[in-house]
């Protein structure tokens, strides 16, 4: 409970940084965007390959492929979006201002390395999706697909501190996953899991959002069907408006999962990486975190 309400506390903290400077807010918020816009153009010739093909063994091989390939893009533009908002929260805690030059100039630096992430990440959710999709339910089915889910969970919490090492650091991939494993050990981050629970707020968030979206799409969209009888205008009306507001809060709910999961692993890395340098140098006073964060902890 108490990690609850640690992780609704810093929410409240990351969300005020946000409100004095709203550059912090707009990446997550072209994400959301190009996000979906991607999806919808990617899901198409998937769709097309499926009608074509069928159930085809050769057409399941292209459509794993188009869909790896629209996995890959997907982490691309999540992780360019999430590096400018890395960036942004940077300048505003050390210098009181994200400025957006920096934050696309850093895309245009790192934009390989954001590329090399992404690939590894699509490798690790096609591995995922071929434990998933194994039809065997025998004992060595199941070890696999658990594997992968805890593979999968784990690389995930990774690429979300290699991300803020390649931004603020200037690392690569391998450079700046073998600093995320140092100060790892060093019980530098074990903070970032359990103790403050940032996943548990912003994962309830999404909850609440998406029951009351779907509340109030069926509510009004379902209104406006049932009142219809057989206006064919007023049918297509309501389930457009209904899905409009669904996929309002539902986008509401990402962007605050979003930002608020990419402020908090930006803290977290900058506290980790002060109190490394605070190590070396033999200094034995307690290094603060960046306000957010210590506004939790204090």
């Amino acid at each position: 409970m108490q990690s609850f309400s640690r992780g609704w506390n810093f929410l409240k903290q990351a969300w005020s940084m946000a409100f004095k400077d709203r550059d912090l807010l707009k990446p997550s918020f072209y994400a959301l965007v190009v996000g979906m816009i991607i999806s919808v153009l990617g899901i198409i010739p998937i769709i097309i390959a499926a009608v074509t093909l069928g159930d085809s063994q050769f057409g399941r091989i292209v459509m794993g492929v188009m869909g790896a390939i629209l996995m890959f893009i997907q982490f691309t533009v999540t992780y360019v979006f999430s590096a400018m908002t890395i960036r942004l929260i940077y300048g505003y805690l050390t210098k009181g201002d994200g400025r957006m030059d920096e934050a696309w100039a850093i895309v245009r630096r790192d934009f390989f390395d954001i590329l090399t992430l992404a690939a590894v990440s699509t490798i690790v959710g096609v591995l995922r999706n071929i434990a998933n999709n194994n039809r065997k339910n025998n004992l060595l089915g199941s070890i696999l697909r658990t594997a992968m889910r805890a593979v999968e969970a784990l690389w995930t919490e990774a690429a979300l501190l290699v991300l803020p090492a390649m931004v603020i650091d200037d690392l690569n991939l391998k450079d700046g996953l073998a600093r995320i494993v140092k100060i790892t050990k060093e019980n530098l981050l074990l903070i970032g899991i359990s103790f403050v629970g940032v996943r548990w707020v912003t994962g309830l968030i999404g909850f609440v959002f998406a029951i009351v979206g779907l509340l109030l799409a069926l509510g009004i969209g379902g209104g406006i069907v049932y009142v219809a009888n057989s206006s064919t205008f007023l049918l297509v009306t309501g389930i457009a408006i209904g899905a409009l507001i669904f996929f309002t809060f539902v986008m509401v709910a990402s962007l605050f999962s979003s930002y608020t999961s990419t402020a908090y692993h930006t803290c977290l890395y900058l506290w980790a990486r002060d109190v490394e340098v605070a190590q070396t140098e033999g200094r034995s006073i307690p290094v603060a975190a960046p306000a957010p964060l210590a506004a939790v902890l204090s």
